[in-house]
């Protein structure tokens, strides 16, 4: 085959593998990114595959553009009413926990591992943030569920925490290449950054609002590339104002998901398997980067240095960030070990390969082989964890509902699913009776395994799922209505 075929069907191969690898991952109750990894390994030049790569560039762009969709992705499905409990905890855990953890993992490496106190940050602040998409799938995978708010604040740590990861490696390389540079003067870039990122976000994500509802394209296909366009965009304009343009893209997904737009289940489809084929397509590529045989040096090194993370400054971190938080001992040292390095440490690792800072190798096999190991560890024992520490929840069971629903240009209204409790104050009653708004309808309920097209005289039983119908404001009022507790 000529050169050309010869890529489109590797790749394609390479695709098809990592597509049953997820598949084969989510049984074993794995994180798929462990597959995705060991799959560009064996892909490479010490694999089965053979293929020469060697190019930390062009994995650091592939990494950067995968992390932007990802980020996206995951603000557009997080649900504002779910994280909004839980903010100061996420938010705390973003930035002061990220900032712990960094601190205590750059006094291990100075003080065991020969590394400088600023390389030691810098080491501290490429593995800082964690992956609550590997903790979810080992969870899904399980059928597993957690008590309280440990879910939402998971996802809110991950969504945020990588742009602070992002900024302070950026800063931490301008430190290690400048030693005379005082490490005070990153605060001003840093606030800078948050600032302009912040508020890029929110623009733009009403700017993606506003021309996705009155853009009135000819083909409804042509809104996933309108998408794609302004994503991009807002990252690379932040990005050139001198802001973080990982949290402008996840701030304007939140933003977007908060309001009503036209096309929303096809869009947020469209980006979950968007999100799917650049996680494919970063661990991939950043599987091809490892040479297997550079990790043996640093095997004790990094061993010891995941240890100290696990076991040492990811407990500090979250047991400080969350000391005035209603979180119990319990939540907190589960949120401990479910901290899972993931895609962001190995994406920032190519920074220092591409800026060619000293140890720069050191720095990438090291992220590498901590990233493998808490993935291996801390991936498959996290519901063990949850069960030991008291936290599984009820598992619940996902419904394919047979009518789907998509917003229109002025019509405000969505469909939600409500769970009724056993001791829910609605339980019991029949639809006629709960005094709901004339403009909030239940279309269709869920009992057992059945559909049921309710009535005014349907009895509402503990355990139905009511499929409702309405504006946000008196739906978020409903759901309250519905699920509390009989006095």
């Amino acid at each position: 085959m000529h050169s050309l075929e010869a890529m489109l069907v590797t790749t394609a191969v390479l695709l098809l593998l990592a597509i049953f690898a997820s598949k084969a991952a989510s049984r074993l109750g794995i994180p798929a990114l462990l597959l995705f990894l060991c799959l560009g390994m064996l892909a490479g030049s010490e694999g089965i595959g053979g293929i020469e790569f060697d190019y930390p560039r062009l994995a650091q762009s592939v990494g950067i553009v995968a992390l932007i969709f990802i980020l996206f992705s995951a603000a557009l499905d997080t649900k504002w009413d779910e994280i909004r409990p839980v903010l100061g905890a996420g938010a705390s855990l973003a930035t002061l926990g990220v900032v712990i953890s960094s601190v205590l993992l750059a006094w291990f490496a100075s003080r065991f591992a020969g590394f400088s106190f600023r390389e030691g940050l810098l080491l501290g602040a490429v593995v800082s943030s964690t992956d609550a998409a590997a903790v979810f799938t080992v969870l899904r995978s399980k059928n597993l569920a957690l008590k309280g708010r440990l879910r939402e604040v998971t996802e809110l740590e991950s969504g945020s925490n990588d742009p602070m990861a992002v900024m302070l490696t950026v800063g931490m390389l301008s430190l290690v290449a400048d030693p005379a540079k005082p490490i005070w003067s990153l605060v001003p870039s840093f606030l800078l950054q948050v600032a302009v990122g912040a508020a890029l976000g929110l623009l733009c994500g009403r700017a993606m609002l506003w021309l996705i509802n009155r853009a009135r394209l000819e083909s409804d296909g042509l809104y996933p590339a309108l998408s794609i366009a302004l994503v991009l965009g807002t990252y690379g304009i932040t990005t050139w104002a001198h802001g973080s343009g990982f949290l402008a893209i996840y701030i304007a997904g939140l933003v977007l998901n908060h309001g009503n737009f036209i096309h929303r289940r096809t869009l947020m489809h469209f980006h979950d398997g968007l999100a799917w084929l650049m996680q494919i397509a970063m661990f991939v590529v950043l599987g091809l980067q490892v040479f297997p045989s550079r990790l043996v040096p640093v095997a004790s090194f990094g061993l010891l240095a995941s240890a100290f993370l696990m076991l040492v400054a990811r407990p500090v971190s979250v047991f400080s960030a969350l000391g005035g938080s209603a979180f119990n001992w319990r939540e907190k040292l589960f949120l401990s070990w479910a901290g899972l390095r993931g895609a962001a440490p190995i994406i920032l690792a190519t920074f220092p390969l591409v800026a060619r800072v000293p140890k720069a190798d050191l720095f990438f096999n090291a992220v590498f082989f901590i990233t493998l190991t808490s993935v291996l560890l801390q991936g498959t024992t996290i519901p063990t964890a949850a069960k030991w520490l008291g936290l599984l929840g009820s598992p619940r069971k996902k419904r394919a509902y047979p009518i789907e629903y998509s917003a229109a240009e002025g019509i405000k209204n969505e469909l939600v699913e409500i769970e009724i409790g056993a001791d829910s104050q609605a339980a019991g009653k029949r639809i006629v009776e709960l005094g709901l708004p004339k403009d909030v309808l239940i279309v269709l309920m869920g009992r057992g395994d059945e559909m049921v097209i309710p009535s005014g005289s349907t009895v509402v039983m503990p355990g139905d799922t009511l499929l409702v119908l309405g504006e946000k404001q008196p739906i978020s009022a409903i759901r309250e209505q519905l699920t509390s507790h009989q006095v």
